[in-house]
């Protein structure tokens, strides 16, 4: 992935070993980018990004602003939202968090292939 460098893999892996063995919403949440509702009766205020592991989200920022410029479905997917009306803050919080899903699911898939490689399953 454009964006993710040495440095934002050695983060991630440090930080977040849960990577690839979580389902998107759950490690998204660990990384302190899912929004979070808030409600109280009828009230509904807007929802927040809190929480979480800082040091990945921090990296995840950095990473994001790379891939807003050198990754095609990453800067295709930022430069929609705010055409949408979508506040800056908004749409780099949502880049980062489908960088994040990419990137687990990328883990998931690589540990996939390694677990059936080493029990001699693997096909083709």
């Amino acid at each position: 992935i454009k964006g993710i460098g040495s440095i934002t893999t050695a983060t991630l892996m440090a930080m977040l070993p849960e990577l690839g063995r979580l389902s998107h919403k759950r490690i998204a949440s660990l990384a302190g980018i899912a929004p979070h509702p808030r409600e109280s009766g009828e009230t509904k205020f807007k929802s927040r990004c809190f929480g979480g592991r800082s040091a990945v989200r921090k990296a995840l920022y950095m990473a994001t602003v790379a891939a807003t410029r050198f990754e095609p479905l990453i800067r295709d997917f930022y430069q929609r939202l705010p055409s949408e009306g979508k506040p800056y803050k908004v749409a780099v919080t949502a880049c980062m968090r489908k960088l994040l899903t990419i990137s687990n699911a990328r883990m998931r898939d690589y540990f996939a292939e390694n677990d059936t490689a080493e029990n001699g399953i693997r096909t083709a």
